[in-house]
């Protein structure tokens, strides 16, 4: 989580629907960002979608996605807290000329969803103190997808934040043909199961250590959500409460998806 020189070490074991994930961590026992948490979500929301690629694979399908192919990047992408002050933190890392023109992108991307009436819906999305259901935000969903917008950090067909890229692009691959991604909304789209939706985790996080609602940001808002929510930002927690309270988030998730598909749901 930290290069923080006092840690505690944990050995984790994770009974996910596919397969067991297994890992070692060194916790920092001192006050950190909830962002110091990421590495090891994103870690282990990968290895449980590999077991699920794995599967897929053995039953005979082929994933089409690979680099280039970028239909998804028009898609609305939900963000947690935590993914998005980790983006902010990306964006003020960079240099001046870089730093402007990707907000600057970023603001014409709100301007296009401004022009399009749905702005303020995303924008109310991301403050709900009663964040909807999936079936409630798809008329959404599909409004923003009509637009075909690309997401702000697309350069040349890739993603130009490919290493902090949020967890709801890291868990998205098909197995239906590539050529019919060309209409995301197709009902021939035949997705990857997800195991583990680890923005969702981080939000349930955000929530138990802050008290609040659980937030889904959507990731053209991020950054300016980010920005108005600075001092939550700076908020500091123990490395191993984030840590047992992720955990928890993590398997009960886990447990759950597990219990549904063990019912045939």
């Amino acid at each position: 989580m930290s290069n923080q020189s006092l840690v505690e070490h944990f050995e984790i074991s994770l009974h996910a629907p596919c397969g067991e994930v297994s890992t070692s961590v060194g916790v920092p026992t001192s006050f950190v960002p909830v962002t110091a948490i990421l590495p090891l979500m994103r870690g282990l929301g990968e290895e449980v979608q590999a077991l699920e690629l794995t599967r897929v694979r053995q039953t005979g399908h082929t994933v089409s996605c690979h680099k280039g192919c970028a239909a998804c990047c028009r898609m609305l992408v939900p963000m947690s807290a935590p993914e998005a002050f980790a983006l902010a933190n990306r964006i003020d890392r960079l240099d001046q000329p870089e730093r402007d023109r990707l907000l600057t992108k970023l603001g014409l991307a709100q301007q296009q969803l401004a022009r399009a009436g749905v702005l303020t819906q995303l924008s109310a999305l991301a403050e709900s103190s009663d964040p909807p259901s999936d079936e409630a935000i798809e008329p959404l969903n599909r409004a923003y997808y009509a637009l075909r917008m690309p997401c702000p950090f697309l350069e040349n067909e890739a993603c130009s934040i490919y290493e902090d890229r949020p967890a709801a692009c890291r868990e998205l691959a098909v197995t239906s043909p590539a050529t019919d991604c060309q209409n995301m909304a197709s009902q021939r789209i035949r997705p990857v199961p997800v195991a583990l939706r680890i923005s969702t985790a981080l939000s349930l996080l955000w929530a138990d250590l802050t008290g609040t609602a659980p937030r889904l940001i959507p990731l053209p808002l991020a950054v300016t959500w980010a920005k108005q929510h600075h001092a939550e930002h700076t908020r500091r927690w123990t490395g191993t409460e984030i840590f047992e309270k992720a955990l928890d988030k993590v398997w009960r998730y886990l447990s759950q998806e597990k219990a549904r598909r063990e019912s045939g749901g």
